[in-house]
């Protein structure tokens, strides 16, 4: 990941704004520390803070056409690159090894109509002096982070994050996924417009080899590196089919020849926690060099202001989801490693959340799954990413592979419904396709391992720590005044109250809170899923353990209707205690099975 700012249109071409752009810029140096590249042509500035993982020695941006009339700012990873090397081999002479230089004579050749040409998550954007226009693009689902801003001068603002631009524009906005904006074109428009967008209901009969090859294919093309990198591995299913298809296919490629065969693989957790055994299980059965890495609740609430600043956002399940990862990011970091893949998107593809038992027929199913993969860049995509480029650390996500995303959308949501007189539960199509019993890719109690939520699998201490710990610092005055103190996305309980006073602190502007979604949720569900069963409307807490198919669903909400009693027979309350280790020593240290090659 790299960081990425352009101001354009400036009145003013002083060397004082060029200086006040850079100031800016170094605001993301954490997203690149390896380099840092401004461009200025009178009042346009195009910057950009460098994280080196493919071509670490000849890939600093910005970028240029041969004649520099063409300038380009990235934040990418472009899969199919080479592929468009070759195209353009005769036609442009390439300057650098970065991945994202072949945006530079697709849009000599094609104009601004290239962008779902290219295979990959990006933000980028580009000025030609030719004409004195510019266009910004993002990927296709927003796995790469992007503003857009408009200050008092009439300037345009387009940064990796909020931080760069939100005290020098009064307006700023995200910029939606799939979207690329033109200057000569008068604004936005979309450039990625899939089948599935509309949400009617597909027929395409499940395969699980089409299915099992497109997911292997979308692992393979993301271990173009060249620079140490590993996997996350909570032990779930989906980091451990991207790190058992990372193992299994490692060898053939190019990295391989590199850093070796060995695969490194991570996990953060609370001392025994699900993740950390699940995690040992799936490294030792794959053979990967395991690092685990402890905290306490007291290292993650000392974190809190950071995560909410790097990840800026105030929305709950983001900030306990975030703030392990933000501490694992850290260690991983440390150890020299650059780039990790992990395994979001799944969840929201195939309807792995637990909440989706209970879609009423298979049409509400798909429409869920719809918004569910609409709304990622501002969940779970925001997540992944700032929570890792907080430390310089880059993640890579293959479920969100385009082409993997056409194969699972297009399947008729009949197979992906949870029923247990057939034997499925969440995910089944996922799990079936990769339960090969000659050539077994995981074992089978992980292969049909429970969903765990990032946030429970951590340990569930971790959630109940934090809701003991704002109980304290939010009172009941504060609570009753929370409308008049926050009209806008009011918090509705004391665990919100206090991650919206970090937020304000940090980002006091309107547009900042507007950037943030909001509503009403049950196991990350959309607020439209509220509507399947009554009394969800009911509970205020996000968390996966409240739905009654929960293997630890919390009594308050067994089968939905706070009777305590468990529905499967075998759910042990979760640790219900609240208590928060307050001594402040920080414990996460990792622990390695092997040296880093």
């Amino acid at each position: 990941m790299c960081g990425i700012l352009a101001v354009l249109g400036c009145a003013d071409w002083s060397q004082a704004k060029r200086a006040r752009v850079l100031a800016c810029s170094r605001r993301l140096k954490h997203r690149g520390p390896d380099w840092s590249g401004l461009y200025q042509c009178e009042g346009n500035f195009l910057a950009q803070q460098r994280l080196a993982v493919v071509s670490p020695l000849s890939g600093d941006q910005p970028l240029y056409n041969q004649d520099r009339t063409v300038v380009v700012v990235a934040n990418g990873e472009i899969y199919n690159h080479k592929k468009i090397r070759k195209q353009f081999a005769a036609k442009h002479t390439f300057t650098t090894g970065s991945d994202c230089e072949v945006i530079i004579p697709l849009y000599e050749e094609y104009g601004e109509n290239f962008v779902n040409m290219l295979d990959g998550v990006f933000a980028f954007v580009l000025y030609d002096t030719r004409n004195n226009t510019y266009m910004a693009a993002r990927d296709a689902i927003g796995v790469n982070p992007l503003y857009i801003g408009w200050s008092n001068d009439g300037a345009v603002w387009i940064s990796s994050e909020m931080k760069a631009l939100h005290d020098d524009c009064p307006k700023f906005e995200l910029f939606p996924p799939g979207h690329l904006y033109s200057s000569s074109g008068g604004g936005f428009r979309r450039w990625y417009n899939p089948e599935w967008f509309a949400e009617l209901v597909p027929a395409t009969p499940y395969q699980p080899l089409v299915l099992r090859e497109a997911f292997e294919k979308a692992v393979i093309k993301r271990l173009m590196t060249d620079v140490p990198f590993g996997v996350l591995l909570s032990g779930g299913l989906d980091s451990s089919l991207v790190a058992s298809v990372t193992k299994r296919h490692l060898i053939e490629t190019e990295a391989a020849k590199k850093f070796g065969t060995e695969l490194h693989s991570f996990v953060v957790g609370l001392e025994n926690s699900p993740d950390l055994k699940a995690a040992r299980e799936v490294a030792d059965f794959l053979g990967t060099i395991h690092h685990e890495f402890h905290f306490t609740v007291q290292d993650g609430i000392d974190a809190i202001e950071e995560v909410i600043y790097h990840n800026e956002t105030y929305d709950v399940t983001t900030i306990r989801a975030s703030t392990p990862m933000f501490l694992m990011a850290r260690k991983i970091k440390a150890l020299g490693v650059k780039m990790v893949l992990s395994g979001e998107g799944s969840d929201e593809l195939l309807g792995g959340y637990l909440y989706f038992h209970f879609a009423p027929n298979k049409e509400e199913f798909h429409k869920e799954t719809c918004r569910k993969v609409k709304a990622l860049h501002q969940y779970d995509c925001l997540r992944a990413n700032k929570a890792t480029s907080a430390w310089g650390l880059e993640v890579r996500v293959p479920f969100l592979d385009k082409e993997f995303i056409d194969v699972a959308m297009s399947m008729d949501p009949e197979w992906k419904l949870y029923d247990p007189d057939l034997g499925r539960i969440e995910k089944w199509v996922m799990r079936k396709a990769f339960d090969d019993e000659e050539e077994p890719y995981l074992p089978k109690h992980i292969l049909y391992r429970q969903k765990e939520q990032f946030s429970d699998g951590v340990g569930y201490s971790w959630i109940d720590g934090l809701k003991a710990f704002t109980e304290q610092q939010v009172t009941d005055e504060m609570m009753k005044n929370a409308a008049e103190v926050f009209p806008y996305n009011t918090p509705i309980n004391k665990e919100a109250y206090y991650y919206r006073m970090i937020f304000e602190r940090l980002y006091p502007q309107e547009s900042a809170r507007e950037t943030v979604p909001w509503g009403p949720s049950i196991a990350c569900s959309t607020p439209a899923a509220i509507e399947w069963v009554a009394q969800w409307k009911a509970s205020n807490d996000p968390s996966g353990r409240l739905i009654t198919s929960h293997n630890s669903a919390t009594p308050a909400h067994a089968n939905g209707n706070g009777n305590g009693k468990m529905q499967n027979g075998n759910g042990a309350v979760a640790n219900g205690n609240g208590h928060v280790n307050g001594n402040g020593k920080v414990t996460a240290n990792g622990k390695a099975n092997g040296p880093l090659e």
